[in-house]
């Protein structure tokens, strides 16, 4: 299993907008075989602070992720609602057991 943390700043003009494209992406991942979770938070202080948790079942699922058409549909419509280029981190799953997930 692999993880794929995005953070993303939104323009505060944009946050509507980013939500209902970033859950149309998320409930198209989900259906990727590839995919074991897609989770997106909403940072409660302040709205315009997202987290993407993208929880991956191979290393290569991420790239076939950025394949698809609702991923690129995702990234150009939101391309322009970031009010800072977007930040990623990779990492392992160590807790809780992966059968678990």
């Amino acid at each position: 299993m692999f993880v794929v943390l995005v953070n993303v700043h939104v323009k505060a003009e944009c946050v509507e907008e980013f939500k209902i494209a970033s859950l149309d992406n998320a409930r198209n991942s989900i259906l990727e075989s590839g995919v074991a979770r897609f989770d997106i938070y909403q940072q409660v202080d302040d709205p315009t602070q997202f987290s993407l948790i993208e929880i991956y079942r191979t290393e290569d699922a991420p790239n076939k992720h950025r394949e698809t058409a609702h991923y690129s549909r995702w990234s150009s419509l939101v391309s322009g609602m970031m009010a800072e280029p977007r930040t990623k981190v990779n990492f392992n799953i160590l807790f809780p057991p992966i059968s678990e997930i």
